[in-house]
């Protein structure tokens, strides 16, 4: 494989939402969650994001917190983000409480994800103007890094309230809880991230529009950073795509096939719209996937360790480089295909970025370009062992008439 030509991210992970197709088993379907993350801790990635829906079906985590707390038990290094707390849905001061009891029991592997609330049905269910979603993202968020921080906090909002509310216990972590603020195409979650000096959190990385985004949106997060008074740090950036490989491209496409129909009838059912590609075949709509895109989740990878690494690069260049790569766990192949792509990726594409194969290469390298004058020595050395043991031998085998 080629070597990389662009900076890109040295850490990688995955950002689980999930999807899983109604046909399924529910319980068996999030037990093969808790297995990713134990498969990502044991193969070296570095981080797994989990969501938080309430409705549609389709994601049925609902409390991260929960699920994250028994991912840590049968992990050991792997880093746990909420991907992410709709902040609207909770009282920060619950939120806040949850969040730092989680990263005791995990001794600080904990990372906290933040968004206004994805499913326009999760918000209806509870009462929450939509319209007013992302507000109240902002006015939790100015109470949340207030009440992590130790502060004592007074807030009046219509929808929460808090009078002099402290943490009795504050974080794990010495430097404070690590927080992201996702983004997609609007600027909102870029100026959120700034405002309070959280990391970035780009959902859309592979969508068209969200890629175009990509440099704009960290302009304005690297802008409101500064006027806060913050150090601008690309390897808080994480960036989030859709991706699933195998040994050959073919062999994807084939696996992606098994779930694709349930993806695309959850977008359909979401959206409320006859998609172009309803009627489609489950082939052509993973060209579909790969080519234009899927509204929501963009353009997916779907190939090999090779064609991951020119995503994966294009993405760095577009951006200007960013610190972490998410895979969007999609479950569009079947969950032994699944795992076989986290470990193709695991193999193949993680070692590319990191560099972690540049000294052996460096060394056979250099054997190669020595090799002539190695492998002289090593002739010189082998001839004069035979004439000193051939000596060694001739005179042992012969006949001692001295003495006759």
């Amino acid at each position: 494989m080629n070597q990389p030509t662009v900076s890109g991210p040295t850490r990688f992970g995955f950002f689980i939402a999930p999807y899983h197709p109604l046909t399924g088993n529910p319980t068996l379907q999030i037990q093969r969650d808790l297995r990713l993350v134990e498969l990502a801790d044991e193969l070296g990635y570095a981080e797994a994001w989990v969501g938080e829906h309430h409705s549609a079906g389709m994601e049925i985590i609902s409390a991260p917190e929960v699920f994250l707390a028994a991912a840590a038990e049968r992990t050991r290094q792997i880093r746990l983000g909420t991907g992410v707390n709709s902040l609207p849905y909770h009282q920060p001061m619950m939120l806040a409480d949850r969040l730092c009891l989680l990263d005791h029991l995990t001794k600080g592997r904990v990372m906290m994800g933040i968004g206004p609330g994805q499913l326009a049905s999760d918000a209806s269910m509870m009462g929450v103007p939509q319209p007013r979603q992302r507000d109240m993202m902002h006015e939790s968020m100015e109470v949340l890094a207030q009440l992590l921080r130790g502060d004592v906090v007074s807030a009046k909002t219509d929808w929460f309230e808090l009078n002099e509310a402290r943490l009795q216990l504050l974080p794990y972590q010495r430097g404070g809880l690590e927080m992201a603020v996702a983004s997609t195409i609007s600027p909102s979650g870029a100026v959120l991230a700034g405002k309070h000096g959280a990391g970035l959190l780009s959902l859309a990385a592979s969508d068209p529009s969200g890629y175009d985004a990509l440099l704009p949106n960290w302009k304005v997060y690297e802008k409101t950073m500064g006027d806060n008074g913050f150090t601008v740090d690309r390897s808080k950036w994480r960036l989030v795509a859709p991706m699933h490989i195998a040994e050959t491209r073919e062999q994807a496409r084939r696996e992606a096939e098994w779930g694709i129909g349930h993806l695309t009838e959850y977008i359909k059912q979401l959206s409320g719209m006859e998609l172009p590609w309803d009627d489609a075949s489950a082939a052509a709509s993973v060209e579909q996937w790969t080519g234009p895109g899927f509204p929501a989740f963009g353009r997916a990878t779907i190939g090999t360790p090779d064609d991951a690494i020119a995503t994966i690069e294009a993405l760095a260049a577009q951006s200007g480089g960013f610190g972490t790569f998410l895979m969007l766990s999609l479950n569009v192949a079947d969950p032994e295909a699944n795992q076989r792509s986290a470990k193709l990726f695991a193999e193949h594409v993680i070692p590319h970025f990191t560099g972690a194969n540049r000294n052996r290469v460096a060394s056979l390298n250099w054997a190669n370009a020595n090799s002539d004058r190695l492998m002289s020595g090593m002739r010189a050395g082998v001839e004069a062992a035979f004439e000193r043991h051939g000596q060694a031998l001739q005179a042992a085998l012969t006949p001692d008439t001295e003495g006759q």
